[in-house]
């Protein structure tokens, strides 16, 4: 009887040990990925930011506006994006008529052209008032493969209904949309275009002007360059940042270095080094990963910014229901809406290139709405975030200089962005249309470099700012003591501060020290 309970008891107790040491090897991961509750204060990893003179920060702003600078100048001598052939109605159409059939031929094409538009501009006699009219359209495209022969694409059987608005006192009506390709799978176009019920306005209109828009091929070359050069720099800037973190535990990280272990690698994405598969393969695959990795990089961003300007004045640990749910919320409803519109008009321009957003207005109009209330909504959270951080924090002598240098580079950054994007969008960015238009507000290469140069350097300057000095030492028992941490410091290297913005209570005398010997230091 008692040896089945000699073999039992080995086996049993073995399964305890297991179980014990699968309980202590957890624990010790739970240890590592949390952040300390009491001696995490003492304990974080040390910054450049702290370690910069008054005459370094100059520099580092300096060096921003020049990097930028430099990219916008480059821009600037650089070729033009959007190449365009005109088209005269009136002498395309076999029997003169103001309504058609008009019969364009395109260039001949390659993948350097990217993608191709078809646009339609009216003029009209004697306009007194604004009117708008609705019109029908029948479109029939033609491709013509490499071997000569014509595939019928689509043809007059999708006929479709364009509006016609018209300006007080313009003779020149807005532009209509023909039809828009996102790949081109034909080296040359053949497109007919006839207009319905516009018999009346006949004798009213005095010209109708085609303009085929595509991107210059020179630019597309020039694009792939700068890509590949801002992919080798994100890379170079990725890996440094990572190598200066290697001797600090990851627990010990701050939140702006934890975040740019993120936000760097989305960067590498969102500089997308699979772009140049967009002139290797005939799909709509490459432009939709693209426009994918762009929208996850800037939400990421956003993301970001809520986050800091939070989670610098919250002590002890972050919990995700309270801290990261409700951001997550606001930025994922806008990275919804933003890959949820590229997909619908991506499916869509797939089975039919003329599609047009007018067709689905009402379901449009519903997603604009919806987008611009989840916008306001995260400038609303961002601004009381940013003012709350403010006005708690800005007598600490720590979190002030993070605050100060944080706003005041984001602030510039989305200064020029608005003016950016105001000088390639105009004033109707957000028309009904406007997706397929946004590639047609292109005029030179200066808008395109100057805006990935911006977020790039961006992010260049935060990572090093935020990344550990080549010196710095990692001590908690030197940390602990201010003052003698202070006996380190160069005359010429005046300590900002230090990560003890969310030291407990008790050490509110030694923060008091500190500030009060650099300012000594400082009068000196």
């Amino acid at each position: 009887m008692e040896r089945p309970d000699s073999f039992e008891n080995p086996l049993l107790n073995e399964m305890k040990h297991f179980c014990k040491r699968i309980q202590e090897a957890c624990n010790e991961l739970k240890e590592d990925l949390t952040p300390y509750k009491n001696d995490r204060f003492y304990r974080l990893a040390p910054m450049r930011l702290y370690t910069l003179s008054k005459r370094h920060f100059v520099l580092v702003f300096v060096f921003f506006f020049f990097c930028f600078g430099i990219s916008a100048l480059i821009g600037v001598t650089g070729p033009k994006i959007i190449s365009e052939n005109y088209y005269n109605g009136l002498s395309i159409t076999a029997n003169g008529s103001k309504t058609g059939p008009f019969h364009i031929k395109s260039q001949p094409l390659s993948n350097y052209n990217q993608q191709l538009w078809l646009t339609c501009v009216i003029q009209i006699h004697n306009n007194v008032g604004d009117f708008r009219r609705d019109f029908g359209m029948n479109v029939e495209l033609q491709g013509v493969m490499q071997d000569a022969s014509v595939m019928r694409i689509s043809d007059n059987v999708h006929k479709k209904n364009r509006s016609l608005h018209c300006s007080a006192n313009q003779q020149v009506c807005d532009d209509i949309i023909v039809l828009h390709l996102g790949y081109l799978n034909y080296t040359q176009y053949h497109i007919n275009i006839s207009f319905r019920s516009l018999d009346d306005l006949k004798d009213n209109i005095k010209n109708v002007t085609f303009v085929l828009k595509m991107y210059n091929a020179t630019f597309s070359q020039v694009e792939i360059w700068f890509r590949f050069v801002f992919v080798v720099m994100t890379f170079i800037v990725t890996c440094m940042f990572a190598h200066s973190l290697r001797k600090f535990s990851m627990r010990d990280w701050g939140i702006e270095q934890k975040w740019m272990s993120i936000l760097l690698p989305l960067l590498l994405l969102y500089n997308d080094p699979f772009f140049p598969l967009s002139f290797l393969m005939n799909s709509w695959f490459p432009g939709t990963l693209d426009a994918f990795f762009q929208a996850s990089f800037l939400c990421a961003l956003l993301l970001f910014w809520l986050c800091v300007y939070h989670g610098i004045r919250v002590q002890g640990e972050r919990k995700f229901w309270t801290f990261y749910l409700p951001k997550l919320v606001i930025v994922g409803l806008m990275w919804l809406s933003a890959v949820t519109l590229g997909i619908w008009q991506t499916v869509n321009e797939l089975q039919d290139p003329t599609y047009q957003y007018k067709v689905d207005i009402q379901n449009f109009q519903g997603m604009k709405i919806f987008f611009l209330l989840v916008v306001g909504l995260y400038v609303l959270y961002l601004v009381f975030l940013v003012v709350r951080a403010c006005s708690e924090l800005k007598n600490m002598p720590y979190t002030d200089l993070r605050l100060k240098f944080l706003t005041a580079l984001t602030l510039l950054v989305l200064i020029i962005s608005m003016v950016i994007l105001y000088l390639r969008f105009g004033s109707r960015a957000l028309q009904d249309n406007f997706v397929a238009e946004l590639s047609t507000h292109y005029q030179n290469s200066a808008e395109f470099l100057s805006f990935y140069g911006l977020l790039n350097f961006y992010l260049y300057t935060l990572a090093f700012v935020y990344s550990p000095s080549k010196n710095a030492l990692y001590d908690s028992q030197l940390k602990d003591n201010p003052a003698f941490s202070m006996l380190n410091d160069s005359d010429d290297e005046v300590i900002y501060g230090s990560d003890y913005e969310e030291m407990p209570l008790q050490n509110g005398r030694a923060i008091k020290a500190t500030a009060k010997y650099r300012d000594e230091s400082d009068s000196d």
